[in-house]
């Protein structure tokens, strides 16, 4: 039977590969968009889909889509984020605040608002994290705090949540080749080559597992790292 997935950062990189995944095998998808316009073009790419507009830079703009979301959902997938890399001594306040609004605090809202749906559904939160959300390195400070509290967040959602049949997955991909990579590699002044690391394909595969495991078990957390090459 066909199911209903919410989805962030559908747009590009691993969200739009599980969008495409799970829309290829008849399943319905709700996209979040930060506006009209972006709303438009992604139930464009994936037709018979549904978009709900909401700046995840923006969290107080979520509990207004609330009313535009199905009453059943069988998973939300938060799978948007956004980095800013710098030293502690040089970082803004403002890439402290985006990063740990579009990472952490946008998720927990947009979890909070679906959490009745997803009940309904005895459905599954997934988040996609980071190696980031495990080990902190230098310059990457704000980001691995936004992620370390990701972690966080599903933890203490996996734990309030397991009386309501509701499960929780923390996906932890390694480095990916995805238009955030190629980002950080301007940001590190480094070249970029995408082949060296793992393709978006790879995460959507193991997220997809964590998915469709029976509701008798749930993988709590999932680590993907890169493969020899």
């Amino acid at each position: 039977m066909p199911q209903t997935h919410l989805i962030t950062g559908a747009g590009s990189g691993i969200g739009r590969a599980v969008a495409q995944r799970l829309a290829a095998r008849g399943d319905r998808l709700v996209l979040v968009a930060r506006d009209e316009a972006r709303g438009a073009e992604l139930a464009a790419r994936f037709a018979g889909s549904l978009a709900v507009t909401a700046d995840l830079r923006h969290p107080d703009t979520i509990a207004g889509a609330a009313p535009g979301l199905p009453d059943v959902l069988d998973s939300v997938i938060h799978a948007a984020g956004v980095v800013d890399l710098g030293r502690v001594s040089d970082l803004p306040l403002d890439a402290w605040e985006s990063q740990l609004a579009v990472n952490l605090v946008s998720p927990a809202e947009l979890t909070r608002v679906a959490l009745p749906a997803l009940r309904a559904a005895r459905g599954q939160v997934l988040f996609v994290n980071s190696g980031a959300g495990l080990t902190a390195h230098p310059e990457w400070a704000a980001y691995a705090a936004s992620k370390h509290g990701l972690k966080a967040l599903a933890d203490a959602l996996r734990g309030e949540e397991a009386r309501n049949g509701v499960r929780v997955t923390t996906v932890y991909p390694g480095r990916t080749a995805t238009p955030m990579q190629e980002l950080v590699h301007e940001q590190e002044g480094v070249a970029y080559d995408p082949t060296r690391f793992i393709d978006p394909e790879s995460v959507a595969t193991a997220l997809l597992a964590a998915l469709d495991l029976p509701a008798d078990a749930v993988i709590s957390d999932l680590s993907v790292r890169p493969g020899p090459r």
